[in-house]
């Protein structure tokens, strides 16, 4: 019998599960593993204590991870700089070592620098958000004040949080108040934390965006994520809600070639479509709608941007919505390459 390594941090999780319950249906062995407790053991040649014995020795408890047949990454666990990079050189150094992992450390690398993979979307020709990276105070008011109204989201960042907005000097962070929200305080503060910011121009939209999941090349299925009643963030962690989506032709081609640039086997593509007459009232109050129509009276039809694309996505919002499990497609992926 094969057997498959989910690495995961939370064995309650949603797709941690269903990663591991799929694997059972395919005939495989899984097992868990927390990254966080893996060591590696390096040794050369001449201090070998038997010939047969591998100069490296990669371990989660007693499971020699060279040991199995194909890993799958839910997550990987966030923390510490150096803690990190760890795990993923545990990952690159078991692909080395001829171990399939899924997906692959450079595509969840790739993913989760939004700076990186803005750049990857811009190269393979797809429509992203205006956006600019900076590393000073002067440069950054000028591209907030040219946007009006402006995103600026940590390059690391995940589930939504500490993204902040920027309209009309004002500052408002997607999961938190600050006691101060005096631009130039805020990006003083940002600039210390971070050495760079990552900005985009805020794109309008229904009080929600598109997460299209991705497995081996096709769209399987879509959800819309609303964002909860007044906030601007439509992320499911930070309040939303899921709603069955079907994706249009442009719509899924794009997402399609989101997961391919940045060089994903699955993967969650995050959408927006901007403001358009099938989409403009939704989610809107009445006063709102008619502010909205006088401004967006010259809006251009069915412009979609890809946010961004994420490497290790959950399943739970799909699975609910239409009854689709990612997890399942991944296992067949899976079975199909060994």
């Amino acid at each position: 019998m094969k057997k498959i390594g989910i690495v995961i941090t939370d064995p309650e999780d949603w797709t941690a599960r269903a990663l591991t319950d799929a694997a059972r249906k395919k005939g495989f062995s899984p097992f868990v593993l927390d990254f966080k407790a893996a060591e590696v053991s390096i040794n050369s040649a001449a201090w070998k204590p038997r010939a047969e014995e591998s100069n490296v020795v990669f371990k989660v408890g007693d499971l020699k991870l060279s040991d199995f047949d194909a890993i799958i990454v839910r997550d990987a666990g966030a923390g510490a700089f150096e803690g990190v990079s760890f795990r993923f050189d545990i990952l690159r150094e078991l692909e080395d070592e001829g171990v399939p992992v899924v997906n692959s450390p450079e595509a969840i690398r790739n993913a989760a620098n939004k700076y990186h993979s803005s750049y990857l979307l811009a190269k393979a020709g797809l429509p992203v958000p205006k956006t600019v990276a900076v590393q000073d105070m002067e440069a950054a008011l000028k591209v907030i004040s040219r946007f009006g109204d402006a995103v600026i989201k940590p390059v690391f960042g995940y589930k939504g949080k500490d993204i902040a907005r920027v309209r009309n000097g004002e500052v408002q962070f997607s999961d938190r108040k600050m006691e101060s929200s005096y631009l130039e305080s805020v990006l003083k503060q940002l600039l210390q934390e971070r050495g760079m910011l990552y900005i985009q121009e805020f794109i309008e939209n229904p009080r929600r965006d598109i997460r299209a999941f991705i497995v081996d090349g096709k769209a399987i299925g879509a959800i819309y994520r609303k964002a909860a009643s007044g906030s601007w963030v439509n992320n499911l962690s930070q309040g939303g809600s899921a709603d069955r989506c079907v994706l249009t032709e442009k719509q899924k081609e794009i997402a399609e070639k989101a997961a391919l640039a940045v060089s994903t086997t699955f993967a969650g593509v995050d959408i927006i479509e901007g403001l358009t007459d099938d989409n403009l009232g939704e989610g809107l109050t009445e006063d709102s709608l008619n502010k909205k129509l006088e401004v967006h009276s010259t809006r251009t039809e069915g412009n979609p941007k890809v946010l961004e694309v994420n490497g290790t996505p959950s399943g739970k919002g799909i699975f609910d919505a239409w009854g689709i499990n990612p997890a399942e497609y991944i296992l067949e992926y899976i079975e199909k390459t060994l």
